[in-house]
C-alpha cells in the first residue's frame, strides 16, 4: 500500500504550499490559494440597494470589508433606484413608441443609468481608500461585447470571456476592485446596446463564468427567495437553498426573483446567493441557487404504452370532491399518474396502459356515484414527449410552432399542457419517432 504524508508550508501572503511525501521518495509540492483568501466574487448591486447616497455608502463599506478578508471582487452595478424606468418612460413620451425597438439611440439613453452608477460607486470606493477601476463602454478594453439586437442584446460569450480574462482578471489579481455597469453592452463596431430586463444579472453571470468566480452575490431588497410571495402570504419564510429548475417553476408568479434570460448564463458549478442590502454584509446568509437550467430538449419520457381516461360531466371543476375521489382511487390502486388536465366540464388522466385493469372499475364508480359526472372513455397506445425549453414562458409562439409542425406531418395531438418550463405532448405511439423528430426540428427553428 502506498502511503503519503500531507503537509502545508505557509508562504508569504495568502498562499500556501500543499505537499505530500511520495512513496517513491521526494517531496511533491503544489501551490494553491487559500479557500477564502484570494477567491473571486462577483457582486451585483440592484437598483434598490443603490437608491441613494447612504445606500451606496453602505454597499461600498460591505465591499471594502470583504476585500479586507483577502477576497478579489468584481462589482456589477444597476442604475440607481428606478432610474431606468424613468429614462424609459421619458424616451417613450419623446419618441414614437412604434419606432423604439429599432432606434439605437434608445439603448444609448438607457445605458446612462448604469454608467452613472459605476462612476459614483467607483468614486465612493476611492473615498474609502479602495483601489478600483470602473469600465465604461467607451473604453477600448470594455469587456461585454454583444450582438446588435436593440434593447434586448445577447452577449457573445467567446469574445466576452476572452476580454474579461485579458482586461479584468489582471486587475483583480493586483487587488483592484473592478466596477462594471450592468445591463450595458457594446457591439463589435462600437454601438451601445442594452440586454433587456435582467441585463445586470447577465453581466454578473458572464463575468463569473470567465473569472471562475467562487460565488455570485446578488444584493437586493429581499432576504432571499421565499416559500411564497410575502406580500400575499404573511407566513412566507426564506428558502436557504433552491435548485434553479425548481426556481423556474415559479416563473408564472408575480413575485419575480431573476429573469429567465439571465439564468440561462448560469453554469452548474456557479453558486448564486441572493441577500438583502439592509444587512450591510456580503457574508450574510440568504438563498443560494444551485445547478443550471435544463437546455432545450425533447425526449420520450415514458417507454411503455400510455392510456388516457377522460371523464365528462357538467361543472366538474366546481366539484372538488370528484377530483379528490379520483386521486384517492389512483392512490389506493397504486397507479402512476403521468399527467392530468381539466376544464369546466371534463378531466383527463394519463396513466401507464398496463395499469388500466387496476383502476377502470374504481374510476367508473366515481362517475356512477356523482351526478355531476356523465361518462368516461379510454384511449390506448399513446406516447408522451416531454419538452424542456429554458425560456418557454418568455418566448411567444413555441407551442404554436410545435402544433403547426405536427399538423403538417398529419400527426394528431391527444393531449398538450405546460408545466413550468416544460411542455407535455401526447401522441399516437405508432408515430412517436416521427413526432419526436418534428418536435426537435421545431425547437431548433424557434
Amino acid at each position: 500500500m502506498a502511503i503519503g504524508i500531507s503537509l502545508t508550508i505557509r508562504a508569504r501572503g495568502n498562499r500556501g504550499l500543499t505537499g505530500s511525501v511520495s512513496p517513491f521518495g521526494g517531496l511533491v509540492v503544489e501551490e494553491h490559494q487559500n479557500h477564502v483568501h484570494g477567491s473571486i466574487f462577483v457582486v451585483k448591486f440592484g437598483g434598490s440597494s443603490l437608491a441613494n447616497g447612504e445606500k451606496i455608502s453602505n454597499a461600498v463599506k460591505a465591499v471594502a470589508k470583504e476585500l479586507g478578508k483577502g477576497a478579489k471582487i468584481a462589482v456589477v452595478v444597476s442604475a440607481m433606484g428606478k432610474t431606468t424606468d424613468f429614462l424609459l418612460e421619458t424616451i417613450k413620451e419623446a419618441i414614437n413608441c412604434e419606432k423604439m425597438a429599432c432606434n439605437t439611440d434608445v439603448d444609448d439613453v438607457l445605458a446612462m443609468g448604469e454608467r452613472t452608477s459605476a462612476r459614483i460607486f467607483s468614486a465612493a470606493l476611492k473615498a474609502n481608500g479602495v483601489r478600483c477601476r470602473y469600465f465604461d463602454p467607451s473604453d477600448p478594453d470594455w469587456p461585454i461585447i454583444t450582438n446588435e439586437v436593440p434593447m434586448n442584446a445577447d452577449p457573445i460569450l467567446e469574445i466576452c470571456e476572452g476580454r474579461i480574462c485579458k482586461y479584468v482578471l489582471p486587475l483583480l489579481n493586483e487587488g483592484v476592485v473592478v466596477v462594471v455597469p450592468g445591463f450595458v453592452g457594446k457591439t463589435s463596431d462600437g454601438k451601445i446596446t442594452t440586454m433587456g430586463r435582467g441585463g445586470s444579472d447577465i453581466t454578473a453571470f458572464v463575468l463569473a463564468r470567465a473569472l471562475k468566480a467562487k460565488q455570485v452575490i446578488l444584493v437586493t431588497d429581499v432576504d432571499g427567495i421565499m416559500t411564497a410571495d410575502p406580500k400575499l402570504v404573511k407566513s412566507a419564510r426564506k428558502i436557504p437553498q433552491i435548485d434553479i429548475n425548481s426556481l423556474i417553476g415559479l416563473a408564472s408568479s408575480s413575485y419575480k426573483f431573476l429573469q429567465r434570460k439571465a439564468l440561462k448564463y448560469k453554469e452548474d458549478w456557479m453558486d448564486v446567493k441572493i441577500i438583502n442590502h439592509a444587512h450591510g454584509d456580503l457574508g450574510v446568509e440568504g438563498t443560494v441557487i444551485k445547478g443550471s437550467l435544463t437546455r432545450n430538449t425533447a425526449s420520450v419520457d415514458f417507454s411503455e404504452a400510455i392510456a388516457s381516461i377522460t371523464i365528462v360531466g357538467k361543472g366538474l371543476s366546481q366539484s372538488p370532491d370528484i377530483l379528490h375521489q379520483v386521486v384517492q382511487k389512483l392512490r389506493i390502486s397504486e397507479v402512476q399518474l403521468l399527467g392530468f388536465s381539466a376544464n369546466y366540464d371534463s378531466m383527463i388522466i394519463y396513466i401507464p396502459e398496463n395499469m388500466l385493469d387496476k383502476v377502470l372499475e374504481p374510476l367508473h364508480m366515481v362517475v356512477y356515484d356523482n351526478s355531476e359526472a356523465i361518462a368516461m372513455a379510454v384511449r390506448k397506445n399513446l406516447a408522451l414527449i416531454k419538452i424542456k425549453r429554458a425560456e418557454l414562458e418568455e418566448t411567444p409562439g413555441v407551442i404554436g410552432g410545435l402544433t403547426r409542425a405536427l399538423s403538417m406531418k398529419g400527426i394528431n395531438i391527444y393531449g398538450l399542457f405546460t408545466v413550468a418550463s416544460g411542455i407535455h405532448v401526447f401522441v399516437d405511439r405508432a408515430n412517436v419517432e416521427e413526432a419526436l423528430a418534428v418536435v426537435r426540428k421545431s425547437l431548433e427553428e424557434n
